[in-house]
């Protein structure tokens, strides 16, 4: 048995949702090949090769692949597919935008958000925004998968796998990169980081949040926010924790003025300690947080902020 794991990285490094596929892909058993697919990514296949349990590296660099749009990934990942019974791909933006895409070219049903791997063709997956888990069997003879890599630890390096560059299928000519806005900052990203502090429609405006990049900056936290506080135009989309945004699993998770909604509470809820701060003790998010504080938050994250000052944070 044999599985393909896509790297996850933005041709220069590496990320780590990549190490916590590979740890996946050791559940299941058997050799573990990653591919690389990128423009100008050579680096990132040496990265590769230096996880523990990976057995080779395949490197496809072009220039059509530097952004992951599915369609040529999709196809680079339908020509080497034949040598793999099981491909697997990180469940971030960019794998859940290529794999559907590549199952549907391999006349495949995709099993997604995997949390635990109970045997080589059984896995557990979470529905109903998290309330429930599915025990999900295949009968596939190749299954692609999407890994939700806050369930899984990072597979340590000290590997030597080989490194082997190929040529990707033709680019398909049918999307075209136009362009993307970011946001710079200078905290972790979001579900990379290890403390995350997040606020609600209870901040009352975006200036107000604010407050919460100063506790950010103090802790060396992302800064997120409920879907209500985005909706309210508070801040960008890209700081949505919950069902329809970005699934985070800190060491310490900070909820402020959130109500602790279903559907955040499906993107948070692993969070190794989770902290609430609301005004209103009945909230949902105090079923969930391991430490909860009723108070107003324009009287309590200014008091935070002091002691952590005092602290010499």
């Amino acid at each position: 048995m044999t599985s393909l794991v896509i790297a996850d990285h933005d041709n220069k490094d590496l990320k780590d949702t990549t190490h916590k596929a590979v740890t996946a892909a050791q559940a299941i058993g058997g050799d573990i090949v990653i591919l690389v697919a990128g423009s100008g990514c050579g680096g990132v296949g040496e990265a590769a090769a230096k996880i523990n349990g990976v057995s080779k590296v395949i490197v496809a660099d072009a220039p059509y692949l530097e952004k992951h749009l599915a369609e040529p990934m999709a196809d680079l990942i339908v020509s080497l597919a034949g040598d793999y019974d099981n491909i697997l791909v990180p469940a971030t933006t960019t794998g859940k935008n290529i794999l559907p895409r590549a199952a549907a070219l391999l006349d495949v049903s995709q099993i997604s958000d995997i949390v635990a791997v109970e045997s080589a063709d059984t896995f557990v997956r979470p529905i109903y925004a998290g309330n429930a888990m599915q025990t999900v069997q295949s009968a596939d003879a190749k299954k692609l998968i999407t890994v939700r890599t806050t369930a899984f630890a990072s597979a340590e390096e000290g590997g030597s796998a080989s490194v082997e560059t190929i040529a990707a299928p033709a680019d398909p000519g049918i999307s075209n990169f136009v362009g993307e806005d970011l946001s710079d900052s200078d905290r972790p990203e979001l579900t990379a980081a290890k403390v995350v502090i997040s606020g609600g429609r209870g901040m009352q405006s975006g200036e107000n949040f604010a407050m919460l990049e100063k506790i950010a900056d103090k802790l060396g936290a992302a800064v997120g926010a409920s879907r209500a506080a985005v909706d309210a135009g508070f801040v960008p989309n890209d700081y949505q924790v919950g069902q329809t945004g970005k699934v985070v699993a800190p060491e310490l998770y900070i909820a402020v003025g959130i109500s602790g909604a279903i559907q955040h509470l499906a993107g948070m809820k692993d969070s190794k300690i989770i902290v609430a701060i609301n005004k209103d003790e009945e909230a949902p998010i105090f079923q969930v947080a391991d430490y909860g504080l009723v108070a107003d938050l324009f009287t309590a994250v200014p008091e935070l902020e002091e002691e952590l000052t005092k602290a010499g944070l």
